[in-house]
């Protein structure tokens, strides 16, 4: 992802002139100083290039919850939080009172009324029917036939690819197609086929990788900066704009495809089952009255939210996983050993018992803890309110969870909250320990609770018990590994790893 570039993201260019007076020197200190006109903008661009590091000190040293001050009538004030009273008292006992918003619905617009971004009414609507989709036996076992599939026809073949020849090779890039290709067939029934020898670009996947750049720029630029950079049509307004217009032109093909199939087989059954899409299109419209599956951009928008949800979050946790197992090798160990002893001898047998695994399911929620997939929560207050740690909210005010900053909180997650350790998961009995879904935020909370978290989590067991079974993966020395400022918390440069088979004997 291309640096920051100042001139994308301070408000004018007055304010840079100010800026580059004031800030000549290193700054000290982790708390942000208010200044008058421009906040604390002049603070938080100062320290874009280390903004991760520099929210847990931050909040570690305002006791878990922090106002952050933007320029004078910008509306670029946010409450920062990562107290997990504040965190169950917004995500579920006052959930009425946070919602999305319509200024997230803005920052977010390309994806339109998906359930990421819908609120009230129509976002129930939207969550029972993909409960109801999701949940169902029929597409259970076509999401495990699908991924099972997807991993020996198309991960093992291209990972042996790279053993024999001996290549370094970015995982994530990998992990991502995998993902990719996976949600695409699970939505569409229709391969993308980007996990390849050939490694080709798909422009579904590229618009993606560059919206969740736009809309991290939406977030540390004033509202009008980025509005009329989108009305000129320049900058990384003029990638979100095309990257909108690919999703258009890709999803009206994925839909009118569809439409025809359905004409062409109405009535009969193949004994298969029905990718989302599909159903959706079906959809009983007597149970579900705000959703219209005749309607094409209902369609677009639902199929670029599963893209979203079930494609870079995924792809994310699997790549940090791998590198934190790069830099503590016993867990690896652990790992393999507790495979042997569960005598899980095929991908058959990881799907169908996946509980038994319960180090490796320690081992990805630890990973998640440290490097969760969804960077930071963003709510918008109808209501004024007071948080129970105190703080005051205005109504129509923007709270960010910092998910990040929480599982490096020592008050949460004791003094070892640095260290990856699977063993915090794991009970004295050997039994898996659950923390409450406020305090691990991965897969959201409360009402809004990841309708896939269960099939995320076997998704990635079937992933990583494959890989750490059959090879030895080497993390190449020197190179830089640090999260990309997004929503998403990919990697910034890549995970760069050679492959080698390992000794069946």
């Amino acid at each position: 992802m291309a640096s920051i570039n100042l001139l994308e993201t301070s408000a004018a260019i007055f304010c840079f002139l100010i800026i580059s007076y004031l800030f000549l020197k290193k700054p000290h200190g982790p708390l942000l100083r208010d200044w008058p006109v421009l906040g604390m903008l002049p603070g938080v661009l100062v320290r874009l290039h280390r903004a991760y590091d520099h929210i847990v000190e931050v909040l570690e040293n305002s006791n878990l919850t922090f106002q952050v001050k933007g320029p004078w009538l910008t509306g670029m004030d946010t409450l920062a939080t990562v107290d997990p009273n504040n965190i169950h008292y917004i995500m579920s006992s006052n959930f009425s009172n946070y919602v999305k918003g319509p200024e997230f619905q803005e920052v977010f617009d390309v994806f339109g009324d998906g359930i990421i971004t819908t609120d009230s009414e129509l976002w129930k609507n939207l969550r029972k029917s993909y409960q109801a989709m999701l949940h169902s036996q029929e597409f259970q076992r076509f999401s495990m036939s699908t991924m099972i599939s997807k991993l020996k026809d198309g991960l093992v073949p291209l990972l042996d690819h790279f053993a024999e020849e001996g290549t370094t090779v970015d995982l994530q890039d990998v992990f991502g197609r995998f993902t990719f290709d996976t949600i695409s067939i699970l939505i569409t029934d229709s391969d993308p086929r980007s996990l390849s020898k050939e490694m080709h670009e798909d422009e579904l996947a590229k618009a993606l990788d560059d919206v969740g750049e736009g809309i991290l720029y939406r977030h540390v630029k004033p509202k009008f900066l980025w509005k009329l950079q989108n009305w000129m049509g320049f900058g990384q307004e003029k990638k979100m704009k095309e990257a909108n217009k690919t999703f258009d032109r890709v999803c009206a093909k994925f839909i009118s495809a569809k439409r025809e199939e359905i004409t062409r087989c109405q009535g009969i059954s193949n004994g298969e089952s029905e990718d989302l899409l599909t159903s959706f299109m079906k959809l009983d419209t007597t149970k579900y009255k705000l959703l219209n599956p005749s309607d094409d951009k209902f369609l677009r928008d639902t199929i670029l939210a599963f893209i979203l949800a079930g494609r870079d979050t995924t792809a994310s946790a699997l790549s940090w996983f791998f590198w934190l197992l790069s830099e503590n090798p016993q867990v690896v160990a652990n790992i393999r050993h507790e495979i042997i002893n569960t005598v899980l001898s095929s991908t058959e047998d990881v799907q169908v018992n996946s509980d038994k695994l319960v180090y490796l399911h320690g081992a990805l929620c630890e990973a998640m803890r440290l490097y969760p997939p969804v960077s930071f929560g963003r709510k918008s207050s109808v209501e004024s309110d007071v948080l129970p740690s105190g703080h005051k909210v205005d109504a129509n005010s923007k709270v960010i969870i910092c998910l990040y900053a929480l599982g490096r909180m020592r008050a949460v997650w004791g003094e070892d909250a640095l260290q990856f350790k699977p063993e915090r998961w794991i009970l004295e009995n050997g039994g898996l320990k659950h923390e409450p879904s406020f305090k691990f935020v991965a897969f959201n909370c409360g009402p809004r609770t990841c309708l896939g978290k269960n099939l995320a989590m076997t998704q990635m067991k079937i992933v990583a018990a494959e890989i750490l079974q059959k090879y030895d993966v080497k993390v190449v020395k020197g190179q830089k590994i640090e999260p990309v400022l997004g929503f998403i918390l990919t990697m910034k440069h890549g995970l760069r790893i050679t492959i080698t088979k390992r000794s069946t004997a």
